[in-house]
């Protein structure tokens, strides 16, 4: 690592001083990936060097790594010729997410300089959504039929492998296309090159619908330890494959955005790194949430001031309200991302919302017990020497102890419950799941929180 931030800071050096040939001989020993990453916390001058010096044929595998939001000023960055060069050295898959980063206009002019034999293709995958498998898929693969032999697939591969991204795992199809099974490479070499391909071959068990979400094709790819993944349209015709490595990108492109809408980040995931992201970005996406929340959290204050009577004869209320208030945000911020992880894992798919609700009121129930039998202990024990006024007249530390444990149940337990079944009603309703996480649920539950804490207490303490 100490030892690439050395090659690191030459190459720097290099674009500093525009050294062409000391920057294309240090840039020959890095990963396309590691150049993405560099040129991307490059100012716009040492860009125009940077792209200009390593030529539209190395550039075209760096452009695939850059986050969107600069794609399009990268490329204007070469003429029309160099651009049907770009265009035409990325993979298929690769040229159509190029060509969603860009504006409509840009995308128009790009695809009329998309080789002929390349914008059939290339406009089939435009139909289908990003988010979608049919968006991430790659027409790249191995593909034999029924009736060939041995031989005849191996001459069929030897045209095509040039073209193909991989070919650990070849597919099957019939004379109409239909994806009828699969086949490793090596079953091919291992076996006599007059065998029929009819009685080597095995059934294709997992494929996806090119309309399918993306992130149900990285769940197959996770559950059933897939290296690539067939894709077909609804008539089972083979339309292209996932690769593992497309899988790897979606996991990382979900959890980015369900981990942001959970902290209460709104707006498209930034692909930037987040000290590249301009601050005006980072003000829009947050700012929607803050200041939603922020209005919510006014309803905590009347509450509060609804019951200020109560609060200012029983004055030793004001030590457990946070705990209280605290206590529903972590239990049901835990519940929403048990319930949120399970539904990304897939695992309650056959579950019904009534199983899930008892399992959670069990749950919210035992915690709420314990937690307010500790609570009521500490009461006993504690409270007393913390609180140095006078005592109200008639008040009693066993209604108080009680007052704070009947709280603390019905706090736990029905943040438990909400913050489990919100999930899934929303996810009923269409809405993001995420959306409904912390801190969403833990503004609800603060205003739960204290109706339930003063009315409980009033319950207690003035009967």
């Amino acid at each position: 690592m100490q030892e690439q931030s050395v090659e690191i800071e030459k190459l720097l050096r290099a674009i500093e001083a525009k050294d062409q040939e000391l920057f294309l001989e240090l840039a020959s020993h890095f990963h396309y990936a590691d150049l993405a990453d560099i040129y991307e916390d490059l100012n716009d001058e040492d860009r125009e060097f940077f792209a200009n010096a390593l030529g539209p044929e190395r550039f075209a595998e760096i452009i695939t790594d850059l986050p969107a939001s600069i794609v399009e000023e990268s490329i204007d960055r070469f003429d029309p010729e160099e651009q049907r060069e770009i265009l035409d050295q990325v993979s298929d898959d690769d040229r159509v997410d190029l060509l969603q980063d860009v504006s409509h206009q840009t995308r128009e002019k790009l695809l009329d300089l998309v080789e002929d034999d390349d914008i059939d293709i290339t406009r089939t995958l435009l139909k289908y959504g990003e988010n979608t498998a049919g968006g991430r898929m790659t027409t790249a693969f191995g593909k034999i039929s029924l009736g060939m032999t041995v031989k005849d697939a191996i001459e069929v591969l030897r045209k095509n492998h040039s073209d193909s991204e991989t070919l650990s795992r070849i597919f099957v199809t019939d004379d109409q296309d239909h994806l009828i099974g699969r086949i490793r490479f090596r079953d091919l070499v291992f076996n006599d090159q007059n065998t029929r391909i009819d009685d080597i071959y095995r059934p294709c068990d997992h494929y996806i619908l090119a309309s399918a979400d993306q992130e149900e094709a990285a769940q197959m790819f996770s559950k059933y330890d897939l290296f690539v993944l067939p894709v077909v349209d609804e008539y089972d015709r083979l339309l292209g494959i996932i690769t593992y490595d497309d899988a790897l990108e979606i996991i990382e492109e979900e959890s980015t955005e369900d981990i942001e809408k959970m902290a209460g980040v709104s707006g498209e995931s930034s692909e930037e790194t987040y000290i590249n992201t301009a601050v005006v970005t980072h003000f829009k996406r947050r700012f929607p949430w803050v200041i939603g929340l922020a209005f919510i959290s006014i309803a905590s204050g009347y509450v509060m001031m609804s019951f200020g009577g109560v609060l200012t004869r029983f004055f030793m209320l004001s030590l457990f309200l946070p705990m209280v208030v605290a206590s529903g945000g972590n239990t049901g911020g835990q519940a929403s991302m048990m319930v949120i992880r399970a539904m990304a894992l897939g695992e309650l798919d056959n579950y019904s919302v009534l199983k899930i609700a008892l399992k959670e009121l069990r749950i919210g129930l035992t915690l709420g017990l314990a937690v307010g039998c500790s609570m009521a202990l500490f009461t006993f024990t504690i409270a007393p020497m913390l609180i140095h006024q006078p005592l109200p007249e008639g008040f009693s530390y066993l209604k108080f102890a009680l007052s704070v444990t009947a709280a603390l149940t019905a706090q736990i337990l029905s943040s438990t419950m909400l913050g489990a079944l919100l999930p899934i009603i929303a996810r009923k309703i269409r809405i993001d799941p995420a959306v409904v996480a912390a801190p969403a649920i833990t503004s609800i539950v603060d205003i739960s929180g204290m109706l339930i804490y003063f009315s409980t207490a009033k319950l207690f303490l003035l009967s």
